[in-house]
């Protein structure tokens, strides 16, 4: 998937480094203990449209991309973006056609 940010093409992948990089921004810490569950945590809150998932889950996805967009860029992207809505519904069936991540996503559904 792709998005343009600054008139930038910014490629992203939604494969196991993505969650690699999620579980860094979003997963769960208990005294300095790293648990993951950052695809846990994100998936429900993008299916309900949450902004700030969005922007860690693209920032997550954008771990290839040189330079790397800033969060702040991410978040400048989302306020000013004309169709957030289709932006998510793109994001989500990115993840749900990923190889890596498809089988979480489809066990996490209600």
């Amino acid at each position: 998937m792709e998005i343009k940010l600054n008139d930038k093409t910014v490629q992203l992948n939604f494969g196991v480094r993505f969650v690699r990089e999620l579980d860094k921004v979003a997963g769960m810490s208990v005294n300095g203990q790293s648990f993951g569950f950052g695809l846990t945590k994100s998936l429900p809150a993008l299916q309900a449209y949450d902004p700030a998932v969005l922007s860690d889950v693209i920032y997550s996805a954008a771990y290839g991309v040189k330079p790397r967009p800033t969060q702040n860029a991410i978040d400048d992207f989302i306020d000013n973006c004309e169709n957030l809505e289709k932006v998510f519904d793109e994001v989500q069936k990115e993840i749900n056609d990923s190889n890596a991540v498809k089988v979480a996503a489809k066990n996490m559904k209600p």
